[in-house]
């Protein structure tokens, strides 16, 4: 059965999407078969697959929440990589709107990730900036949640109003929800204050930071208009190869690691 994992921070521009795409093609380079589940109106995920964000398909995520296709009926393979997409674009933004009538909307997602587990080694879903209702199905369908924190003054910021709703999900929703582990992203070796926020952090966290951090990188900005990840678009680049021992460090903690809560560990 599947590892889910929630990828979500409710701060805009921290890396997230980039996580996203770049974490599952690493994943499946490592020859897992993954699905990633693009839950962003902005689409930015299924664009930086290749899949045009308002290209005229029949189906994609917003279709699954409401219940029109499973989904089986709307992932999209990207070339020959092991790696699935369920796409979104901008009908998402109205999927909170309609889901609100719904019964049981807040396990609309879980349901479906549920009849594809079996499919798949793992399931990442990519969440829009924000903690509504898209984020709230996905944290219910997820087994854990990993936060891409950017490292920069503000990287804390808004911390600790995701975990207090994580904590909610799990109280009510989702009882077996952990954190997976955070992400430190763009950081820029040239600056002093990068090196103090990684510092920080890992002293606060421990071992919930991931070792691998996420450069700054041209290239890395460069490969979403190509439609590709950075492991296809520059192989060799120091973000290819430090995605790369980000995945292996996720398949490393979710095959052997005993699950830990964050509940009580991470005083924000």
């Amino acid at each position: 059965m599947a590892k889910v994992i929630c990828i979500a921070n409710q701060k805009g521009g921290v890396g997230k999407t980039t996580t996203s795409v770049n974490l599952s093609s690493a994943l499946a380079k490592l020859g897992k078969s993954v699905l990633l589940i693009d839950l962003d109106p902005q689409g930015n995920a299924s664009s930086g697959l290749g899949i045009k964000r308002y290209a005229t398909q029949e189906a994609n995520s917003y279709h699954v929440l409401i219940g029109e296709k499973t989904l089986a009926e709307v992932m999209v393979p990207v070339q020959n990589t092991g790696l699935f997409v369920s796409t979104a674009n901008p009908d998402l933004v109205g999927a909170e709107i309609e889901l609100v009538d719904f019964a049981k909307r807040e396990y609309r997602l879980k349901e479906a990730v549920e009849l594809v587990k079996h499919k798949f080694d793992y399931i990442l879903i990519d969440c829009p900036p924000s903690l509504g209702l898209l984020t709230l199905n996905a944290l219910t369908a997820a087994d854990s949640f990993l936060v891409p924190l950017q490292c920069e003054y503000y990287a804390l910021e808004g911390l600790s109003q995701l975990l207090n709703t994580a904590g909610l999900v799990k109280k009510s929703l989702n009882p077996t929800l952990h954190i997976e582990g955070i992400v430190l992203t763009m950081f820029d070796k040239r600056n002093n204050l990068s090196h103090d926020v990684v510092t920080e952090i890992q002293s606060h966290f421990g071992e919930k930071v991931f070792k691998a951090i996420i450069p700054r990188n041209v290239r890395l900005s460069e490969a979403p208009s190509h439609g590709v990840s950075i492991l296809d678009y520059d192989p060799k680049s120091v973000g290819a190869s430090t995605y790369l021992e980000l995945a292996k460090e996720v398949v490393t903690r979710t095959s052997g690691k005993k699950q830990e809560s964050y509940a009580g560990d991470l005083n924000v």
